[in-house]
């Protein structure tokens, strides 16, 4: 699955089912065993990937009550994971757009939190789909710039980027600056746990 995902990341999926088993060291047998077809294994590894990142963030979201605290934090981690993790980044900016009509990974965790946050009184919004689309539009916008700029802290700019949702959720300038300075999980202790 690490050799299709790194396949997804580098755009690279017009490969043959030989180089796909060669990279990942496995035999042809053993693919076929497990898929019919590389679009079949490409599709699981797309899924597998944000599934577990998604899993992830619910682990380090769990014990947080607000409903809108819990969906920044993820998007804020969700933010510094292009540098941190460039291949899951580039899964995730390959297909991103998937993510919003999948039933598994960011999109339905992302579109839960939105909703419970509307439930508790703490966002205000009309169309929770175009909520979702313009969480989902941000992140993608923001991992695109985040490699094209190097440089650009990506940090501050998932910050200010959950800042403005917020505020377009119907948050105070106050809420949602105070929202996007609490700190965050410490990232480094689940570093060991991703395989890039």
């Amino acid at each position: 699955m690490c050799a299709a995902q790194r396949l997804l990341a580098e755009g690279r999926t017009d490969v043959a089912v030989l180089e796909i088993t060669e990279l990942a060291d496995v035999g042809v047998g053993s693919f076929y065993n497990h898929f019919t077809t590389k679009e079949d294994l490409f599709r699981a590894a797309v899924e597998e990937a944000m599934e577990w990142f998604g899993g992830l963030l619910d682990q380090l979201t769990a014990e947080i009550d607000d409903p809108a605290v819990a969906y920044a934090q993820s998007f804020r981690m969700t933010g510094r994971l292009h540098r941190r993790y460039p291949q899951l980044s580039g899964v995730l900016l390959k297909h991103g757009l998937d993510v919003v009509h999948s039933d598994r990974g960011l999109g339905p965790r992302a579109r839960r939190d939105i909703q419970n946050a509307v439930g508790a009184g703490r966002f205000e919004v009309e169309d929770l789909d175009l909520a979702l689309a313009m969480t989902v539009s941000a992140q993608l916008a923001l991992g695109t710039l985040l490699h094209a700029q190097p440089e650009r802290d990506d940090a501050r700019s998932s910050d200010l980027i959950v800042r403005g949702l917020l505020r377009h959720f119907g948050m105070t300038v106050d809420e949602a600056t105070r929202i996007c300075s609490l700190e965050l999980p410490d990232l480094d202790l689940v570093d060991a746990l991703v395989v890039t």
